[in-house]
């Protein structure tokens, strides 16, 4: 009923998405009704599998919900009579402080019921990886149930396999090196699936490796052992009429959305109509609200500051008070400037004074609890949402409507917030707090 499978990985940079790729791809041409998860906050890996399956791909996040609520989002997402194929984040121990498996892979497979199968490339080993593979066996309790050799060139794959096999773990197969379909990356991770040229040949090439080198037949097998799915998550009652309309920037610069926040929206009462800041002269007609999300505005800075007729209708509406969302990319796009990473200096929509600027060094990064410092369009004074930071770019007022705090202790004030205007840095999960969401669709249907 509820047929699912989890992909992890040793550590990052393993190829867990270009594996879990492999498999949504092949499964998906044998005709298996197929849906693909990515545990975390990760935006840029469920492109991926969205590209490979042409159905969205969801975030699985124990930090952003808690454990019935994230068994209830998946079961709700699994199409009937198919499965799930989840990737995993990091390694998978790896969870929110570093010292803990909270919110890891691990944690996800244990909270869900479903095995896993450790992604492993065995790059400068031989038999010190069937005492790695052990000890994440036995390190602590999991539903590790397999192991995938990724990057095996053929004629070693029988060498690895009776290696791998020590570790009690069943090896489902291996991956050969493919550089022709390789996966690029950045600085926030591999680059989008956009902007990959060719990507479906690509995909389709790892699919014809996966067919030929990966048991899928055993995978299949192993899904269909997973615990069965309890729990429902109450649905939201509806925040709104008909007829309410948010617009949403969907473009190569602006494409960092959660599926689920699309979902909670819709649920609320609202259709989600996307526009693209690059390419559109004006917002869609009869929009009732804004919502520009995370993304790479930086690398398309030159034509987000040529497209002058979006951006003075931007910077309009929020001037006459249209309810706006404006999450990390977005916050800077609402600026005066945006200062790209060569120097360059770029007009953007002028919501907010002063210049946005790309530096070389990380400024934040990890999961973060929102508290509302004041009341504004998405809260009263005091409650809070979870949400997630991952950027490069600073601004001169990173605002102090909230204050964030890390899961280790540290805090700082954050975001720009008002009747008609949330803009910061941070990534918003509503379902963590829908009041906030809600509160969102009030004003934009108020709005109308």
């Amino acid at each position: 009923m509820h047929d699912r499978i989890l992909i992890a990985g040793t550590g990052s940079g393993c190829g867990k998405t270009t594996v879990t790729s492999a498999i949504l791809r092949a499964l998906q041409r044998r005709g298996v009704p197929l849906r693909a998860f990515k545990c975390g906050p990760d935006y840029i890996d469920p492109m991926f599998h969205t590209a490979a399956l042409g159905v969205p791909s969801r975030n699985l996040d124990l930090f952003f919900e808690g454990e019935a609520g994230v068994r209830g989002q998946l079961r709700r997402a699994l199409a009937p009579g198919g499965a799930g194929v989840i990737e995993g984040a990091m390694g998978f121990y790896d969870g929110i402080s570093g010292m803990t498996d909270t919110a890891s892979a691990a944690h996800l497979a244990r909270a869900t019921g479903t095995p896993a199968v450790l992604a492993v490339r065995p790059h400068g080993q031989s038999l010190s990886l069937a005492a790695v593979l052990e000890g994440f066996r036995t390190f602590a309790p999991n539903t590790l149930s397999g192991v995938i050799l990724n990057g095996v060139p053929r004629g070693m794959y029988p060498y690895y396999r009776d290696i791998a096999g020590q570790s009690g773990l069943r090896v489902y197969g291996y991956l050969p090196d493919l550089p022709e379909s390789s996966l690029p990356s950045r600085h926030l991770g591999l680059v989008t699936a956009q902007e990959i040229g060719g990507l479906r040949q690509k995909l389709d090439r790892l699919a014809d490796a996966a067919e030929e080198c990966i048991d899928l037949d055993g995978l299949l097998a192993l899904a269909a052992g997973a615990a069965p799915l309890t729990g429902e998550t109450a649905p939201l009652p509806p925040a709104c009429g008909a007829g309410v309309r948010i617009a949403v920037a969907q473009d190569a610069a602006f494409c960092f959305y959660y599926e689920d926040n699309f979902d909670v929206l819709r649920a609320l009462g609202t259709e989600i109509v996307p526009f693209s800041p690059l390419s559109d002269a004006a917002l869609p007609p009869d929009t009732h609200g804004l919502y520009l999300g995370g993304g790479y505005p930086e690398l398309h800075a030159a034509q987000l500051a040529a497209n002058a007729p979006l951006r003075d209708a931007v910077r309009q509406a929020a001037g006459r008070g249209l309810p706006t969302l404006a999450e990390c990319g977005g916050f800077l796009y609402l600026h005066e400037t945006l200062v790209d990473g060569d120097g360059a200096a770029h007009p953007m929509a002028g919501v907010l004074p002063g210049a946005a600027r790309m530096t070389a060094r990380l400024q934040r990064f990890g999961y973060i609890t929102l508290t509302a410092q004041r009341d504004s369009l998405l809260a009263r004074t005091g409650e809070t949402i979870r949400a997630h930071e991952f950027h490069y770019a600073c601004a001169p007022d990173s605002g102090s409507a909230f204050r964030a705090d890390k899961p280790n202790g540290k805090s700082w004030p954050c975001a720009h917030a008002a009747a008609s205007l949330y803009a910061g840095f941070p990534h918003l999960y509503f379902r963590s707090n829908p009041d906030f969401a809600a509160r969102f669709v009030r004003a934009c249907a108020a709005w109308r």
